[in-house]
């Protein structure tokens, strides 16, 4: 009578971790240069965390220092938020408080901040690359330990496009360099992210110079339309999360007030190495995601 209990109990436990396992929602990490960079794919991420039960970790690679540019922000927080000066004394503080803000609406689960610098706007990665201006030794070791602990299912990172900011590029190119880098089972799938109209004309192949950029020619570009209407009249839409971290970032105030309520659709570039294999997983990501809490398209 006692074996049966045990067997009894043994299958229930086996039944019960095993419905666990089958029900834990898809694992992410997301490599940005800048705090508020993460405003591409807000929506993506809140409802990984909050709808499909996934989680979401957050590397940020730079100290933020070099965003003077919050006029308003200045009478927000006493200080000439124009003023490098000002900005490089206060502004890396600041922008992590506005960083956890954001990620409280998200449901970021842990952080990584890099603190490389975030020293002007400019166009070649290669000094940071090179390591010329950042610590590349430092950022690969921590970024492979992040990938080895975390065993995520996908990679988060800016599409890494030729008009882009120096640092949004290197952000990416770390991050993909990362995934081929690791050496577990199953390798993160890495994704460009960006926010687009729903006319958007905009083509991506690669980054001239870095091949490992490379776009899959035969994926197509996942997206997650977040203003899709839905509820009473149609009046409540997805665009109302992405607003919200928008205004976690307050020290940026004119880019912000210029993003806000804008950009309909999160769009989403598949990289050539994560193999034609990898497609049918990201389809299925893409597919929950849009059905998962309030449908939308």
């Amino acid at each position: 009578m006692k074996k049966a209990i045990h067997a009894l109990c043994l299958l229930l436990f086996l039944s019960t971790f095993g419905q666990s396992l089958y029900a834990q929602g898809p694992k992410v990490l997301i490599i940005t240069a800048h705090p508020d960079d993460e405003t591409m794919f807000p929506v993506t991420v809140f409802k990984i965390t909050h709808e499909m039960k996934g989680t979401a970790d957050l590397a940020l690679i730079t100290d933020g220092s070099g965003g003077y540019n919050g006029l308003i922000a200045s009478s927000y927080y006493g200080k000439n938020m124009t003023d490098s000066a000002t900005g490089r004394t206060y502004l890396p503080l600041i922008r992590k408080k506005e960083m956890l803000c954001s990620g409280e609406v998200m449901g970021i689960r842990n952080f990584y901040f890099f603190d490389q610098i975030d020293d002007f706007y400019q166009l070649s990665p290669e000094p940071f690359l090179s390591g010329e201006r950042w610590d590349m030794g430092y950022c690969e070791r921590k970024l492979d330990k992040i990938l080895e602990q975390g065993k995520y299912d996908f990679i988060f990172c800016l599409v890494p496009d030729a008009g882009q900011h120096a640092h949004h590029k290197s952000a990416s190119i770390m991050a993909i360099r990362a995934a081929q880098r690791f050496k577990g089972a199953n390798k993160p799938i890495v994704l460009g992210g960006r926010s687009a109209s729903k006319d958007y004309t905009f083509r991506f192949t690669e980054l001239d110079g870095y091949a490992e950029t490379h776009i899959l020619e035969k994926a197509p570009v996942f997206y997650f339309d977040r203003s899709f209407g839905f509820g009473e009249n149609n009046k409540h839409s997805y665009m109302i999360v992405a607003d919200w971290v928008k205004a976690c970032h307050k020290s940026q105030s004119g880019d912000m007030n210029a993003a806000m309520h804008r950009g309909d659709l999160e769009t989403f570039w598949y990289f050539s190495i994560n193999g034609e294999q990898n497609l049918e997983k990201t389809k299925t990501f893409f597919e929950q995601l849009k059905s998962s809490g309030f449908p939308t398209k």
